[in-house]
């Protein structure tokens, strides 16, 4: 194959769901233990050291999306460090807030200015190690609803509902409150290094949403269009991560302004079927089963994109790659198959 000279451009006019002149490849994320495997060089270690590391670390992803095809790599910063670490998202953590004293007690003024000392700098180097060409697809990680639950866990956020409706109802705004402080200082401060703005906010499971339609419509869509709105200000493209089948809430989503969609299992629909459905109206990105990465063999996984890629072209703006994203568990002959196999396609 010639060399590879990535064009943002690409995935941009993806998101905004027009046929790219390339089919894009594009990850949800990239795992720093793969990539070191990929281009044989460290980088996890890197990415905490001094700055200079980090820039070197961004650099060497970078390396990893070239090699392999990507027009734009993944990064973000994600927010449940400002509450509980993600602890109690996973559900190794009690409730922060039972009661309104408890809502009107957290920090929540404090909180933007932490998120610039944790992550500034993260995204300092991101910004100084972009070749010619690249872009990231990312910004402020986790969704309202994601968050919601490193405050309150799962099973807990319903007793909430029931118990303290008040303080149900507006935990749900002060979140969003958040959000829109933070994405208003990226937004001012690191626009340029993005190309697409996203965030990840898994909503529903194999059979359903994971809460009932109408709470997220009531509760969680109208954050999210907060911040959807903030990014069209700026004239970028918004991407919704969402696992799930949230066929259900896809309209309100897309009426609420959302640009692209990513995230698929067989399980739920093969890709094809979100394309046949949404393609007229939103970009479409993912498409490769992630057991498929992770339990077959590189020539299969090239016979299953060879596959898919006839079913999906001429379906709007999409960009292939996993149903999620590179994991620590994904083989690297995988994913050095996955994009051989889009890049022939392409006729590179």
């Amino acid at each position: 194959m010639k060399p590879f000279q990535p064009d943002y451009t690409q995935l941009i006019d993806a998101a905004y769901n027009r046929e790219a002149k390339r089919l894009p490849l594009y990850e949800h994320g990239f795992d720093s233990s793969v990539v070191e495997k990929i281009i044989n060089k460290p980088v996890v270690a890197l990415l905490k050291g001094s700055y200079a590391d980090k820039v070197e670390a961004q650099k060497r992803i970078c390396e990893c999306g070239i090699q392999l095809g990507y027009d734009c790599i993944p990064f973000e910063r994600c927010m449940t460090p400002l509450v509980q670490n993600g602890a109690a998202l996973m559900g190794h953590a009690p409730s922060l807030i039972e009661t309104m004293d408890d809502l009107d007690a957290f920090p929540w003024d404090k909180k933007c200015a932490e998120y610039i000392r944790l992550f500034d700098e993260d995204f300092c180097s991101l910004r100084d190690a972009l070749p010619e060409g690249m872009k990231a697809v990312g910004g402020i990680g986790n969704g309202v609803f994601e968050l919601i639950q490193d405050f309150v866990p799962f099973q807990q956020l319903a007793f909430l509902q029931v118990d303290e409706p008040e303080v149900y109802e507006k935990l749900w705004v002060k979140i969003g409150d958040l959000m829109v402080e933070l994405w208003t200082w990226l937004l001012k401060t690191h626009i340029d290094s993005f190309a697409i703005c996203r965030f990840g906010d898994d909503l529903g499971f194999r059979s359903s949403t994971l809460i009932q339609p109408n709470e997220i419509r009531k509760h969680i869509i109208p954050q999210y269009k907060r911040v959807i709105d903030l990014v069209h200000a700026h004239r970028q493209p918004f991407l919704l991560h969402s696992c799930g089948r949230i066929y259900d809430v896809m309209d309100d989503l897309i009426n609420a302004g959302i640009d692209a969609k990513h995230s698929n299992e067989d399980a739920i629909d093969p890709f094809n079927i979100w394309t046949d459905r949404y393609g007229d109206r939103i970009g479409n990105f993912g498409g490769i089963e992630m057991n498929i990465m992770t339990l077959n063999t590189p020539d299969e996984v090239k016979a299953y994109i060879r596959k898919l890629l006839p079913k999906i072209e001429g379906h709007g703006g999409i960009a292939i790659g996993t149903g999620n994203q590179i994991s620590s568990y994904t083989e690297p002959a995988n994913w050095i198959a996955m994009s051989e196999a889009v890049r022939e396609w392409r006729g590179e």
